[in-house]
């Protein structure tokens, strides 16, 4: 290691909102926007907001009752409408909307950025409409939230109604005059994560910090959450313990207690009506019999409480084949599952079969090969159209399709995105990389159909690696205009870390095997240049958060393959990252750097600690949010200053102001973070970038 490991010279930086920290952010952001931002930059700025803004995509709704909600920004209205239909008017080219909220005017009014955070409703009596919601507002497109009550019949906020200040947390209706609260606002205690700690049953017209205690973990856990599961025949009150990222505690009120629901804190459990499903991260012995990691395990929830422990495998993974999600309508549950990266759909129906729960399956519909395809139910309490589903479609080159369809009946599409570049003359491919332990590491290329295997092309690589997160096939006009357009290829890694095969692709690098993911997308980088498809100085990668993470181990392990590396709202600083935002609740996917034994292994993928006098390093972009409370600015601008302290060329920094994690609030904001990403990308790696 340097002399890094030990000394820390950027430490004044983490003062996010120091008026020296931040005249040091606007300084670099001139120099930034001052190399990037030209003429050239601000037409495709404008082309990636006419995707953004364009009224023609699909309005995707949800459906609470009669109504089908929908949440829209376009040029007009760029904080964004709240508003609904009727499925009638649903179905036209042009519905007509009841509005409901409107954030601009709200924003204007309140001056406020307020971000929208969704909505929460309140399960009506029977025969009742659908009229009270709880809103979610950020302030800043940050994680924390304040929390208003909405009433639907008049369109507006309730006076003297439920108000939760901008903490993090969630709420959930019990009924009209009660919450179920987790938060840490008002000074209710959070976790080392900076999440929340409790969760309290709040009343009306009392103050969150009089609200009744009802759940607690320990400080070293990573949240608490309590809810309301208001489904007819089946209410119940719900307290989850999330020790981890990866582990939990779940636990029921009943008969007067808290019933925890026995299984490894790995296995992650979900119910439904009277169903209760069971999904391993690891193997599983349980009842005497072994379930495999990534299996679907289901049994009746009253049986197991009761202690019984005989489980129906409903689904079992192999070597190509993973589950991803699953749905319940009605009378049936939805599995979306994912063979080489692709999707399949199987439908499973539960029936008696020789005096015992059976569950035949059948697929649901022949899914495209390279393409991404999920569906989930429309609305499973709905008395006649509860077995109906939407099907969601989209693929590299395919812009996406919506079709609404009925379990073991027809399917109509129902409405199509638009195109934004000439697709028919782009393909799609996959192949496999070798990774250094010999895996088989799939990755999807999309280039020109007349695409000359000579090493002359372009190319930016995408990838994540982390969190058991699939990258599927999926259409972006954003890509399309701004670098397949220029004549780029466009490559995706299914690298290790990812959930394209499941928890065990996942689990494969975790903490002390975390280069995995590394020598992984170093596999598919030097698999693109043996292929001819180019050569390091005219590649490029790209990747943000725990993606951030990756393309920094790029830049300080693997430089010599590539020209270029865009790194956005990133962990860098991997020996401080538990002390920074909500850094602490990422030690199950990382390791603990406070522990000296799991440091010895973090410091090998720490790119803070692993930058080197003397390297010659690719062009650098490194971009950050202000308002990012999750991995926070801190780390970006850390390292960025530390690379131009030690002489380094070509280095970047921007941070905007606004946006959170996802560095930006609003479309405009958004189409000038991805323009000036790929321009830069593409500048760097076409020598037009100066020095």
């Amino acid at each position: 290691m340097t002399a890094h490991d030990a000394v820390d010279e950027n430490i004044w930086l983490e003062d996010i909102h120091g008026e020296e920290q931040l005249a040091w952010v606007r300084e670099q952001n001139a120099r930034t926007e001052d190399a990037l931002d030209d003429g050239e930059f601000r037409g495709l700025q404008d082309r990636i907001l006419e995707v953004l803004d364009s009224t023609d995509r699909i309005p995707m709704v949800g459906k609470r009752g009669e109504w089908y909600y929908n949440f829209w920004r376009d040029a007009e209205h760029p904080k964004g409408l709240w508003r609904r239909t009727d499925w009638e008017s649903y179905l036209s080219e042009t519905p007509q909307w009841d509005l409901l909220l409107d954030l601009d005017a709200l924003a204007a009014e309140e001056d406020a950025e307020w971000v929208w955070h969704g909505a929460s409703f309140l399960r009506p009596a029977p025969g009742e409409p659908w009229r009270h919601a709880m809103i979610g507002l950020s302030p800043d497109g940050g994680d924390a939230v304040t929390y208003r009550e909405f009433d639907l019949e008049s369109r507006s906020f309730v006076t003297d109604g439920f108000i939760l200040p901008t903490a993090k947390g969630s709420v959930s209706w019990e009924n009209l005059d009660t919450l179920l609260v987790s938060t840490t606002a008002e000074g209710l205690p959070a976790t080392q994560s900076s999440y929340p700690r409790t969760g309290v049953r709040w009343r009306r017209g009392t103050s969150i910090t009089e609200a009744d205690l009802l759940f607690a973990v320990p400080q070293e856990h990573m949240v608490a959450s309590l809810a309301f599961d208001s489904t007819p025949g089946f209410e119940r009150l719900v307290a989850v313990d999330y020790v981890d990222f990866f582990s939990d505690e779940v636990s029921l009120w009943r008969d007067g207690a808290w019933a925890r629901i026995e299984k490894p804190g790995t296995v992650h459990a979900s119910w439904h009506r009277e169903w209760l499903l069971f999904r391993p991260r690891d193997a599983w012995n349980v009842g005497g019999a072994d379930y495999a990691a990534g299996s679907l395990l289901v049994t009746r929830l009253d049986a197991w409480l009761d202690g019984d422990r005989s489980l129906t495998v409903l689904f079992e993974p192999d070597s190509r084949t993973s589950l991803q999600s699953y749905s319940w309508t009605r009378n049936h549950l939805l599995l979306n599952l994912l063979e080489d990266v692709s999707s399949r759909i199987l439908v499973l129906t539960p029936g008696e079969e020789d005096g015992r729960t059976a569950w035949p399956s059948e697929v649901l519909d022949a899914c495209p090969p390279l393409h991404d395809v999920n569906a989930y139910a429309v609305d499973d309490e709905d008395e006649q159209d509860g077995d109906d589903y939407w099907l969601v479609a989209t693929g590299f080159l395919t812009p996406s399709t919506l079709t609404r369809g009925t379990v073991g009946g027809a399917h109509t599409e129902l409405k199509s995105a638009p195109s934004f570049f000439s697709e028919a003359d782009y393909r799609v491919e996959q192949h496999f990389a070798t990774s250094a332990d010999g895996t088989r590491v799939p990755y999807f290329q999309v280039s020109r159909k007349d695409l000359v295997l000579d090493g002359g092309n372009v190319t930016l690589l995408s990838g994540y690696g982390g969190f058991e997160v699939s990258r599927t096939p999926a259409y972006s006009g954003t890509v399309g205009r701004a670098w397949l357009e220029r004549g780029g290829v466009y490559v995706v890694a299914n690298i290790r870390g990812g959930g394209e095969y499941g928890p065990s692709w996942h689990t494969a690098a975790l903490q002390a095997n975390r280069h995995r993911a590394y020598e992984d997308f170093a596999a598919v980088a030097r698999d693109l240049v043996s292929r001819d498809v180019t050569v390091p100085k005219l590649l490029g990668c790209a990747g943000g958060s725990n993606g951030g993470l990756l393309v920094g181990n790029m830049l300080t392990q693997f430089p010599e393959l590539f020209g270029a590396v865009s790194c956005g709202v990133p962990l860098l600083d991997m020996r401080r990252y538990t002390q920074l935002s909500a850094g602490a609740s990422w030690i199950a996917e990382y390791g603990d750097p406070d522990d000296p034994e799991q440091w010895e292994f973090i410091k090998t993928f720490s790119p803070y600690h692993l930058l080197k006098d003397g390297v010659d390093y690719p062009y650098s972009f490194i971009w950050s949010s202000t308002s990012d409370d999750r991995v926070g600015p801190v780390q970006a601008r850390k390292m960025a200053a530390r690379m131009q302290a030690m002489g380094v060329p070509n280095v970047w920094y921007h941070e905007t102001i606004e946006g959170g994690h996802a560095g930006a609030s609003d479309n405009r904001q958004a189409a000038a973070l991805q323009a000036r990403n790929h321009h830069f990308l593409w500048k760097a790696l076409t020598g037009e970038l100066p020095g």
